[in-house]
């Protein structure tokens, strides 16, 4: 899928899930700008500096972004917090289109393209990790979600619902990597241990924003999955 015409060009995107956020900016298929915040820094003193230096390194404002993407999770809860924050901030009262880009997705979309489907992982801490099956997986391409779909999983619980051949991708390799080649046998593939990274999120969120599916500022939202400690002690229920 290509962008539509009439798709909003300019776009900022910000990744925050992951260890190391980053910020770009991109316009139609151009990366204009791109930075990354230090590792572990998912403040807003972080992102801001970031903000600042790809707008400089383009020459541009903020009053000229006409789109932002946003990763939305699963991941560490205070970046995705962080980062939703930060684009509820920049376009409050702009009318900007947002487009919420899945953090597993932009892992496999920033993966090297392959037929075979692709399954993201992050660490969910706890000897579990976020997982999600998509296919189609590329820089110019929508992935299209499967089974396993988006959840927390231990490698025992995700290895059976993988499909007989599959690559798997993303930081959450270093958790169960080996562990789910052991269980699934030679037909699954350890691809990339590689974080999400803004520049996916925006080039994924350009596709979103061309089929028209923008949220608002006031709507946006981070999905998390599972619950904070804190919540848990509370409620009892471990996910959202």
């Amino acid at each position: 899928m290509t962008l539509e015409h009439g798709a909003p060009e300019l776009i900022l995107a910000l990744e925050t899930a992951c260890r190391r956020p980053s910020v770009a900016l991109l316009r139609g298929r151009e990366v204009l700008a791109e930075v990354d915040a230090p590792e572990g820094r998912t403040g807003a003193e972080s992102l801001l500096p970031g903000v600042d230096s790809v707008l400089r390194r383009a020459s541009a404002t903020l009053r000229d972004i006409e789109g932002f993407a946003v990763s939305i999770g699963p991941g560490s809860f205070t970046g995705l917090r962080v980062g939703v924050a930060t684009v509820k901030g920049l376009c409050f009262g702009s009318g900007r289109p947002v487009a919420e880009v899945p953090t597993l997705a932009a892992v496999c979309a920033g993966a090297a393209t392959t037929d075979e489907p692709m399954v993201a992982m992050l660490d969910a801490q706890r000897g579990e990790v976020y997982a999600a099956l998509y296919r189609a997986a590329g820089p110019d391409t929508l992935p299209e979600a499967g089974d396993p779909v988006m959840g927390v999983y231990t490698p025992e619980e995700l290895a059976p619902r993988l499909p007989e051949r599959c690559r798997l991708v993303g930081e959450g390799l270093a958790v169960c990597g080996e562990r789910l080649r052991e269980l699934g046998g030679p037909q699954i593939v350890l691809g990339e241990p590689r974080a999400a990274r803004a520049v996916d999120v925006g080039r994924l969120g350009q596709l979103l924003l061309a089929r028209g599916e923008a949220v608002s500022a006031a709507a946006l939202a981070p999905r998390y999955l599972r619950r904070a400690q804190a919540e848990v002690d509370r409620t009892g229920e471990r996910f959202e």
